[in-house]
């Protein structure tokens, strides 16, 4: 290696290294404030380490009022609404990359422009919509407006697992006795793994962190997903810092679960070995 080529290497690794610590920074202080006393929050000396830690803020945020209900508010909307997108974008994904059919290209497209569309300027419209419904203040208007919010992405991102898998393989199995249906459940489906893995990663993010939509579309207490309930601790005596960063903390802990649980499967490769031999 030249010494102008281990040069811009450890630069790129400086930039790379700094470009880490800034993005992992709010989550280091989150982490801390979460762990910090009360009156250590609001003083003016603010130091990177804490001088003492307390679960206090912990304990504070499980007894805020209407905690669980927004637990229980939070894993209805965002499961159904990952589950359901990932039902209809893999059989509409599979429908795309597989068969050819008139107007397929302007369908790929139109789902992209969707995703261009900022969620506020389709906030208005849509509660029109679920009011004309009924369904303003229930978990299936939330629940709608998430898996359709969701679906493009996701389309878009398992249909390029789709055509990455040999054809072969279904023609295969056919051959060996499967049916269309087979074929996809026993042969496809296994080989989609890492990009349904991807896009429920995607699907759950965005589910769990929405605030906007659900704040509009959900005005019953009991009812509220996390995001909303984290409004709570701020009141007009002020703002319980400590609690809601803890609060925070233990809203992000699920997402960070799940992607843990799933990352194996995105870095798996996708057909390797699959035609060998």
């Amino acid at each position: 290696m030249t010494a102008s080529r281990a040069k811009r290497r450890l630069g790129y690794d400086i930039l790379g290294l700094a470009t880490f610590v800034v993005m992992a920074f709010p989550v280091y202080w989150l982490v801390v404030s979460a762990l910090r006393p009360n009156h250590e929050i609001r003083s003016y000396d603010q130091t990177l380490w804490p001088s003492s830690f307390t679960l206090d803020n912990f304990a504070r945020a499980v007894r805020q009022p209407n905690f669980d209900t927004a637990i229980q508010s939070s894993l209805i909307i965002c499961v159904t609404a990952v589950l359901g997108a990932m039902v209809i974008a893999t059989v509409a994904a599979f429908a795309v990359g597989r068969f050819r059919f008139r107007g397929r290209r302007a369908f790929l497209i139109a789902l992209v422009m969707v995703q261009m569309l900022p969620p506020t300027a389709m906030l208005i419209p849509i509660y029109l919509q679920l009011n004309a419904m009924g369904a303003l203040n229930e978990y299936w208007g939330v629940i709608v407006v998430y898996l359709v919010a969701t679906l493009p992405f996701a389309v878009v991102m398992i249909r390029g697992f789709v055509v990455n898998i040999p054809v072969e393989l279904e023609e295969s199995a056919m051959v060996d006795g499967c049916t269309r249906m087979g074929a996809f459940r026993r042969v496809v489906f296994p080989l989609l793994a890492p990009g349904l893995a991807a896009a429920a990663i995607f699907a759950l993010v965005n589910a769990w962190n929405e605030y906007l939509f659900a704040y509009v579309l959900m005005n019953d207490n009991d009812k509220y997903t996390l995001n909303v309930w984290l409004m709570t601790f701020t009141t007009e005596r002020g703002t319980d810092y400590g609690a809601l960063m803890a609060s925070s903390v233990l809203i992000a802990l699920p997402v960070v679960v799940f992607f843990m649980i799933l990352q194996k499967k995105m870095a798996a490769g996708l057909t390797s070995g699959a035609v060998k031999g």
